[in-house]
Order: structure tokens, then sequence, then C-alpha cells
């Protein structure tokens, strides 16, 4: 009960007509380059797709919304999903909440956090029904290899160093990619427009701590025919710009929306 439509979000005409061919009473934005290392190393790819794409979608919308009945107009959705990386580094306490202030620091949390912005000036200036969430790591089937965790899964198996940067003790805060999707969809469903709620899983773990628990897991499942696979851990200099710690206070999706 699905159609799929292949499209780049920065090509107005082709949003347009998928907007026009749908006639959707909900959209969520989902589409981002979301990968620090290669914001570092190719930035422009993620100022297009993050901060114009965003602006090109949000102007589509608005512009099919604004045709729309009143009802219809009442009912519209506009999701935007964005991540925990706009709020900076975290110290050895704290949480981020929905009020913490915004503070990126590579080139993706910085495109991420324009495009929050962009989303609510685009409710408060023109009405449209937006509603944001803020989501911290995300893990699970189908994870793209260039993510830690399916990266250091592969390179165990295919006998290739495990590359941790630093000292391994960057904190993150780890969600579940199933447990993420309800809420998003709970937050379309009961959200109220104009509002950000943000999405933790109350697991913190370094980065240290998730990769030599994959390798003892594949030590069970897959064991070397020699060795064991954390003797694959190599340290290597860290990142520029490499945030600290995050971690998520999910209070208010709790409490607003059970």
């Amino acid at each position: 009960r699905y159609s799929f439509a292949q499209a780049d979000i920065c090509d107005k005409e082709a949003v347009s007509n998928i907007f026009n061919d749908f006639k959707p009473t909900a959209i969520m934005h989902l589409a981002a380059e979301s990968h620090v290392d290669r914001s570092i190393d190719g930035p422009a790819a993620f100022i297009e797709t993050n901060i114009v794409g965003t602006y090109n979608l949000l102007e589509c919308a608005r512009n099919y919304w604004s045709g729309l009945t009143a009802t219809e107009k009442n009912n519209f959705r506009f999701q935007h999903i964005s991540t925990d990386e706009v709020y900076g580094s975290l110290g050895d306490e704290g949480f981020f909440t929905e009020n913490t202030a915004y503070d990126p620091r590579s080139p993706y949390s910085a495109s991420k956090a324009a495009s929050d912005h962009l989303v609510m000036a685009w409710y408060h200036t023109f009405g449209l029904p937006v509603v944001m969430t803020n989501c911290s790591n995300n893990y699970g089937a189908y994870h793209f290899p260039e993510k830690l965790i399916p990266l250091v899964i592969l390179n165990a198996l295919d006998g290739k160093e495990l590359p941790i940067y630093g000292k391994g003790d960057n904190i993150r805060d780890w969600l579940y990619v199933d447990d993420h999707a309800k809420a998003l969809c709970k937050v379309l469903e009961e959200g109220s427009p104009g509002e950000s709620y943000n999405i933790g899983g109350n697991c913190e773990k370094t980065n240290l701590e998730v990769v030599e628990t994959i390798c003892d897991i594949l030590d069970i499942l897959k064991p070397k025919t020699s060795g064991k696979y954390r003797e694959q851990i190599k340290f290597v200099p860290d990142r520029p710009g490499h945030d600290k710690r995050y971690a998520i206070d999910a209070s208010k999706i709790k409490n607003e929306l059970g």
C-alpha cells in the first residue's frame, strides 16, 4: 500500500509534482546527509541537501498547503526529523532538553541546525503546521556501513583494523531504530504544531564500550581461528571538533505524548 517516487529534494519541480500527484496529509522529512566524517571531507553536499533541500521542501509544502481547505490545513503536518548534534557537546553531567541552546560543532550539525531554524521560521512566519524531533544515535538492521556499529562488524569479520578515535571515551546515547520510528509516528499523530520533541534511548555508552561489546559478541557467534576480535582495535588520531558526549532528556515526549 505504497508508491515510490525517486527524486532529489533540491529539485523543486520534481518535489512539487510529487505533492500534486500524491496529495499528502503529512510530510515526514527524513532526507539528509548525516555522516560527520563525510561532512568534514566535503561540506558542500551537506549545505545543499540539509539546508537548500529543506528550504525547497518547505516551500513546496507551503504552496501545496495554502491551497487546502481550512479543515485540511488544520490536519496537515510537516514533520522535520533532526539530531541531538545541533546542541553541541555535553560535559560529564547534564542532558539535552528541547530548550538547550544550539551549539553545532561540525559542518553536518551546523547544516542540521540551520534546517531546524528554517522549519520553525516557516511555522512562525507562514503558519505552516510543523512538528520537529531531535534524536540520539540510531542503530539497528540495515544501518549504512559508514556508521560506527556496522563498520566495526564488517571490518572485524574481514580481519581489518577497528579504528577508534582518540581514547574511545566519547559518549553517545544509543536509540534502537524501531523505537525511533514508533516515536516519530507518535509525534506525527499527536504532536502539537510548533513544538519540538527530543527522542533518546537512555543508553549512554562510550565508543570503546560499543566496539568491545561487538568484539565479544563476535567471539561467540563467529570465533576466529586464532586470537580475539579485540586484538584488531586500533586507536587513531581524533577527528576535528569531536563532541565529547551526547545525552537526551526525553521527558517531554514521555510526559506529553506517553
